[in-house]
């Protein structure tokens, strides 16, 4: 998708939107998401809300160098439904991201000449809506050392510009930094060449 270390998605589930045609109704919903596991704990309550409604289209995607996704037509015609939302998920350049249109029917059958407009526009809708954010993608690393050293090693967590995520200060102490990819290698090295200092990525 992308060789930078940042991709985007949105900073919170989105305010619902609502797309009507031809008396059928669209209702939009996007959640931000780390994996597909999170899906169905989300779209169920959404089942209980819209328990008259006869389709639960969605389409999502994950990861930010190696990328997962899906689309699901829930009853649809084969690819007038999961296929659009997923157009508009990738037209906004976004990951870590399910978009769910919810569809009641409104008495006229749309074909998919209608279906794939309709849910292509009730996608983007929901997207406009949405707060797009930036986000790094971090290298996380643990480093271990004796309590003596801990000015020179907070000395280059400084310099480095790198987040402490977890600190255990004793005798042998041991910090999981991160740090955004790009800097990974440098901030790597600084530590690897220092004595008496050991660091490994977090796995």
């Amino acid at each position: 998708m992308n060789t930078t270390d940042s991709y985007k998605t949105i900073a919170t589930p989105s305010e619902v939107i609502l797309f009507k045609e031809k008396n059928s109704k669209f209702f939009g919903y996007a959640f931000p998401i780390t994996c597909e596991n999170e899906i169905k704990t989300l779209i169920e309550p959404l089942r209980k809300k819209h328990f008259n409604a006869v389709h639960f289209c969605y389409a999502f995607q994950t990861g930010s160098t190696l990328v997962h996704y899906r689309v699901n037509d829930d009853g649809e015609p084969s690819n007038s439904a999961g296929i659009p939302i997923y157009g508009q998920i990738h037209s906004f350049g976004l990951t870590n991201i399910l978009v769910v249109i919810v569809r009641y029917f409104g008495g006229t059958k749309l074909g998919v000449g209608g279906l794939v407009p309709a849910y292509k526009t009730a996608a983007q809708l929901t997207l406009e809506s949405a707060t797009i954010i930036e986000k790094t993608i971090d290298v996380h690393y643990i480093i271990s050392f004796e309590y003596k050293n801990i000015n020179k090693v907070m000395r280059v967590i400084k310099e480095k510009n790198a987040a402490i995520i977890y600190q255990k200060m004793e005798l042998g102490c041991e910090i999981e930094i991160a740090t955004r990819k790009k800097n990974a290698e440098i901030l790597f090295e600084a530590f690897n060449s220092m004595f008496e200092i050991n660091i490994k990525e977090k796995e």
